[in-house]
């Protein structure tokens, strides 16, 4: 794993110690990703500069020392991942006449493009990867980015150079970067989150979105952003995958799936550091661990956070399912004291607004694992696959059940549920009998507000998924037009059946949800501390026999990713898995009235919310009024404004008096 920067100046008109200055300049900002080694490799007569830092996971040593160029000079390589299928690549390339020299995955992808050129290459790897690749014969720069989107890759024009970076912080370090923030990305950020590729918060900047390439040469207008060329669709693959027979067979099915998850897993573990896994207790990394267990000779180490909100607390399911497979168990105490350490380092972390609340667990359990591991295996990919989220659940059952009411009628109930207060809302549920009983219940009325007032499955999805639900209204110069949400990445608004909701929960889910928040979330802390994760969920064979399977195999009887049970099943006992979706999630809700109040009473004062002329302030006020007087419970949106605010006073200038930028 690793960070990777580099620039074209198609003019050519820099000095190569000026290149060489500015690259290295751009990696040292990156240094978390990579600090075992750095490199630089320039072109004065090409004005390209390739720049590189170094986690060394696979091949250690200098001969997996990066920018590495092919053994016929065509080709430059600054690349960040890890390719799982490099032995046996390695193997035909050997076959072929290829000789290595080191052991690295970087060798074998830079043979690769040697011997079968970049669309052949990125047709045969397997893994995750961000890279830069200096074509020396037809003078272009080509930019990839994995199929799921588990690598981050953002590029754009400053002045008269193309650049890229792992992460954007490396941008900060050139000379004349004018950060100058793009109004409709923030809206879009209050909605999800998260800021959705392939849009950027600065303007002129993008980020490649997953499964794409760009290339850029010499004959492209100074300014002008190369068109992404798709080398791998989702929406295609899984059509493929639809149309292969069908996996009806319970058993068949079962067997087919563990086979092919534990050859994922198996690749994934190959490394020359220490490997471990981050175990919730949930369904997804309950299963990776075991078949990890399986492979491995020796303890697998495991980690997990707990809470001491027993509604968010999942540690002792993590513990039972660890002692029972045999695991080497840290478990890591989340205090409040830990949340007000974490949040000052939020906006450094995520250069780019993020606020996903488990984003401060996943910190802190990644800088624990650090101390012991340098990779760690995690569950993520298994609930967009598998239909783990409770909206897989129970959308579709509603939705048929509340279709045929009237939407007028609908929609004054849904709005009705949704200003119910929710301490009065959690108060009358804890008289219910202990069988009606649900975790959570107040933000379960909240969410079944936003589904009663939408028009559509579709955009019952939308509610869900947004939290600032109409954001333009926040944010000062924002267009509606260009703020709606992007669940379908070709730019329309998919028409989902009611009888064939899943399918499109899912497909949204896999193609936005899981590499702009869950994805970017667990990438960005885990590289700030320099662990190396990997999600052997994430695998195109996985994504094969996942939709080969019927929908009733992954949600069957109101039960959650039924055959990834059937599976974990054989390893661990029911009883210790055989419980509610609890999520990653935070008590966010009552640490904002608690111990983060006084810093979000600082960030949300009119004077902080005016400063930089971004936000309106009273609906931002009106919201923090709302929550801390118990009347709503708005977290989400709270936090959202909050991590923009902090985002803010680290990387944005505030604005001149009068000036919407």
């Amino acid at each position: 794993m690793c960070g990777i920067a580099g620039m074209l100046e198609p003019a050519a008109s820099t000095t190569a110690d000026e290149l060489r200055s500015a690259a290295s300049s751009m990696a040292a900002a990156l240094e978390h990703r990579g600090p075992d080694d750095a490199g630089t490799w320039v072109d004065e007569s090409a004005g390209v500069a390739l720049a590189h830092r170094r986690l060394e996971v696979v091949g250690r040593g200098p001969q997996g020392r990066q920018p590495m160029r092919s053994a016929s000079g065509r080709w430059v390589l600054s690349y960040n991942g890890e390719l799982y299928n490099a032995p046996p690549l390695r193997d035909r390339l050997t076959g072929e006449g290829v000789a290595f020299r080191g052991s690295s995955d970087t060798e074998v992808l830079v043979a690769g493009l040697d011997h079968w050129g970049l669309a052949g290459t990125l047709e045969r790897i397997e893994g995750m990867f961000a890279f830069a690749a200096w074509d020396r014969r037809t003078r272009r720069l080509n930019l990839a980015r994995d199929r799921f989107g588990e690598k981050p890759l953002f590029y754009g024009w400053v002045g008269a150079r193309f650049v890229f970076a792992s992460e954007l912080k490396a941008f900060h370090a050139l000379v004349g970067f004018d950060a100058e923030v793009d109004r409709d990305a923030v809206a879009q950020y209050l909605r999800l989150s998260c800021v959705p590729a392939p849009a950027c918060i600065y303007r002129g900047l993008a980020k490649l979105a997953p499964g794409t390439l760009v290339t850029l040469d010499a004959a492209l207008p100074s300014g002008t952003l190369p068109e992404p060329e798709a080398f791998w669709s989702a929406e295609q693959a899984i059509d493929e995958a639809c149309g292969r027979p069908p996996l009806h067979d319970d058993r068949e099915a079962t067997e087919l799936l563990e086979v092919t998850l534990s050859e994922s897993v198996g690749a994934r573990m190959l490394a020359d550091v220490p490997v471990g896994a981050l175990l919730s207790g949930g369904i997804d990394s309950s299963l990776v661990v075991a078949l990890m267990q399986r492979h491995a000779g020796r303890p697998v180490r495991t980690f997990t956070v707990a809470f001491v909100d027993q509604a968010f607390d999942e540690s002792a399911a993590a513990a039972a399912v660890a002692a029972h497979l045999g695991t080497d168990h840290t478990t890591v105490d989340m205090h409040h004291r830990d949340v007000l350490d974490i949040i000052p380092r939020v906006p450094e972390v995520w250069d780019e607004p993020f606020s996903d609340s488990s984003q401060l667990p996943t910190l802190l359990v990644s800088e624990v694992a650090r101390r012991a591991v340098t990779v760690a295996l995690s569950g993520d990919g298994g609930d967009e696959l598998f239909a783990g989220y409770n909206r897989h659940a129970w959308l579709a059952r509603l939705w048929r059940r509340a279709e045929p009411v009237p939407h007028p009628l609908r929609r004054a109930v849904g709005g009705g549920m949704r200003r119910l207060p929710p301490g009065a809302v959690d108060a009358v549920a804890a008289m219910l009998p202990s069988r009606w009983q649900v975790r959570l219940p107040s933000t379960k009325v909240e969410k079944l507000g936003r589904v009663l007032e939408a028009d559509s499955p579709h955009d019952a999805y939308e509610m869900l998924r947004s939290h600032w639900a109409d954001p333009a209204a926040v944010v000062l110069g924002a267009s509606r037009r260009r703020t709606a949400p992007p669940w379908d990445r070709n730019g329309t608004t998919p028409s989902w059946k009611t009888d064939d909701l899943l399918d499109g929960l899912l497909r949204s889910d896999l193609m936005t949800y899981l590499p702009d928040d869950v994805l970017t979330k667990v990438d960005r802390a885990a590289m700030a501390v320099s662990l190396e994760t990997r999600a052997p969920f994430l695998d195109r064979g996985v994504l094969e026999v996942a939709w080969r399977l019927p929908p009733g195999s992954k949600l069957r009887n109101g039960t959650s990713k039924w055959i990834l049970r059937q599976v974990l099943h054989r390893h661990v006992p029911v009883s210790l898995v055989d419980r509610p979706k609890m999520g990653f999630g935070v008590p966010m809700a009552s640490w904002l009235r608690g111990p983060l109040r006084p810093w979000a009473e600082d960030l949300l004062s009119p004077a902080a919310l005016a400063r930089h002329g971004l936000l309106d302030p009273e609906p931002v006020r009106r919201a923090w009024n709302l929550h801390i007087t118990h009347r709503r419970d708005l977290a989400d949106e709270l936090w959202d404004v909050l991590v923009l605010q902090a985002w803010m006073e680290r990387w944005a200038a505030p604005a001149p008096r009068g000036r919407v930028r």
